[in-house]
């Protein structure tokens, strides 16, 4: 075989070290449609289905992506580690601390309807009430994350946009009430399968500042 070159061999490019630069939590009622797909052909990032309402402004902790894996091993008297080891489990969650009192932020915490029966009404319409359930209800969500960054080359914008199409409420942090931090209401939501689309998350790349990391055609000019 012939020699390498470590630096070719490496291929380290700082160009893909990727930051969420700016970024957005959006969820929907399960009987909202799930998204497709964020971008058109183009690779522009299109306007969000019916029903997806904005979470707002979060704490700079940002969004969590957890997961949670576990495997059932075989185990055999000739081997010191397992001769077989099958996944088990493979869970998937998002935890975010809103920092926004609004429909979507108090929806998600309190369990509650993002639109229709049971939803808040529109601010400043009515009075804000709502009143816990004697058997908490299974609300399961369409939640959509965008984080945006930089082409460091040409500045463009690109995205990362994680899709859970079916997520329950798993846990919630402690609501606060003091004079010297705002009222959060933090939130874990845990992914599951959603049967339409077949997976428990999608994950999409794209927007004009990935788009210019497409090779030049050979001839073009």
């Amino acid at each position: 075989m012939p020699a390498a070159d470590f630096t070719e061999l490496a291929d380290l490019r700082t160009s893909l070290i990727r930051k969420a630069l700016r970024y957005a939590v959006f969820a929907a009622d399960a009987d909202a449609d799930a998204v497709a797909n964020p971008f058109d052909p183009a690779g522009l990032l299109q306007t969000l289905p019916t029903g997806y309402l904005p979470v707002g402004f979060t704490t700079t902790d940002g969004v969590t992506f957890s997961g949670d894996m576990s495997n059932s091993d075989v185990e055999s008297g000739q081997s010191s580690s397992p001769t077989r080891s099958d996944v088990e489990t493979d869970i998937q969650t998002a935890a975010w601390v809103p920092q926004e009192t609004n429909a979507a932020a108090v929806s998600l915490f309190e369990n509650l309807p993002l639109s229709g029966v049971g939803s808040l009404p529109a601010m400043g319409t009515a009075a804000w009430t709502w009143a816990r359930p004697l058997v908490p209800p299974t609300l399961y969500r369409r939640l959509l994350f965008i984080a945006e960054d930089l082409n460091k080359t040409t500045g463009n914008p690109l995205y990362i946009v994680k899709h859970f199409p079916s997520a329950l409420r798993s846990a919630r942090e402690d609501e606060q009430w003091t004079r010297t931090a705002e009222i959060s209401r933090g939130v874990t939501y845990q992914a599951y399968v959603d049967e339409t689309v077949g997976t428990d998350s999608v994950t999409w790349i794209d927007g004009p500042g990935w788009r210019d990391y497409a090779p030049e055609e050979e001839g073009g000019g």
